[in-house]
């Protein structure tokens, strides 16, 4: 590139703001970064009703997450897992490997404490959820 073009981009951009400039770049930047690192994060409003915990995303207890979509009850359940059972998720929706295996052993206790004979398969299901919205037995 020559000088005289140096100058009338330098030139153009003072004109604009300079930062004004820039903001494409950085946004393609940053979705960019989005997607190389994977979903998208859901915030928790997490709240008590009655002994239960929701998160504000699905408040039922019969929808089973899945693994490969994006689901409200996939959202609700790593919310409440994270925020209330301590467990170290990505809240992005998909219930995949990591979120079943943070979700066993919340069926284990529930089995163990309660008595409640699930299947401990890491699946929330209309079972499970009570327990999972539950710290103790409902």
């Amino acid at each position: 590139m020559n000088v005289h073009r140096h100058l009338a981009l330098a030139t153009a951009a003072a004109a604009l703001g300079g930062g004004l400039a820039l903001a494409p770049a950085a946004q393609a930047s940053t979705a960019q970064t989005a997607q190389e690192s994977g979903a998208a994060a859901y915030s928790c409003h997490m709240t008590k009703k009655n002994g239960r915990w929701y998160a504000g995303h699905y408040s039922g207890n019969t929808v089973t997450p899945a693994a490969g979509r994006v689901t409200s009850a996939g959202i609700e359940a790593q919310c409440i897992l994270k925020h209330v059972w301590k467990q170290s998720i990505a809240v992005d929706g998909y219930f995949g490997p990591k979120s079943r295996a943070a979700f066993k052993p919340v069926q284990r206790s529930a089995n163990s404490v309660c008595n409640a004979k699930l299947v401990v398969d890491g699946l929330p299901g209309p079972k499970s959820w009570p327990y999972l919205r539950h710290t103790g037995c409902p």
